[in-house]
C-alpha cells in the first residue's frame, strides 16, 4: 500500500486545514487509518485514528473537539479536517494504514504502511 499525503500549509492561529491521504494498491479491503503527527525535536505522536467502516474513530488529547478524521465511501481517502489551529499544532502530519485487525490504533507500531508527511505551519 502506498499512502499519499497532502493539504498540509501555512496558516493563521485559529484557522483551519483539512489533510488528505489517498491510499494506492491496496489487496484487501480492509484498513484502519490514522494521521499522527511529528514536531521538530519530538517524538511521533497520535492525532486520530479511524476504523474501515469509518464508525469507529478515536482521538488523541491534543485534537479531541478541534479534529475530525473521516474517510471516503470508497476507501480510497482518509480526511484530517483541523479547526481552531494552535501554534502548538505546528508540525509534519503522517497518515498511517495497517489492515492487521489484532493491532490498536494510538502506537505508531499499530501501522505498517506510512504516508511521506505534510508540513502544517500554525503562524501566532
Amino acid at each position: 500500500v502506498q499512502l499519499q499525503a497532502s493539504g498540509g500549509g501555512l496558516v493563521q492561529a485559529g484557522g483551519s486545514l483539512r489533510l488528505s491521504c489517498e491510499a494506492f494498491g491496496r489487496t484487501t479491503e480492509s484498513g484502519r487509518g490514522a494521521w499522527f503527527r511529528q514536531a521538530a525535536g519530538k517524538e511521533r505522536e497520535f492525532v486520530a485514528g479511524i476504523s474501515w467502516g469509518g464508525g469507529l474513530t478515536y482521538y488523541g488529547d491534543s485534537a479531541q473537539g478541534r479534529f475530525t478524521i473521516s474517510r471516503d465511501n470508497a476507501k480510497t481517502t482518509v480526511f484530517l479536517q483541523m479547526t481552531s489551529l494552535m501554534p502548538e499544532d505546528t508540525a509534519v502530519y503522517y497518515c498511517a494504514e495497517d489492515a492487521d485487525y489484532r493491532l490498536g490504533y494510538g502506537k505508531v507500531n499499530d501501522y505498517g504502511y506510512w504516508g511521506q508527511g505534510t508540513q502544517v505551519t500554525v503562524s501566532s
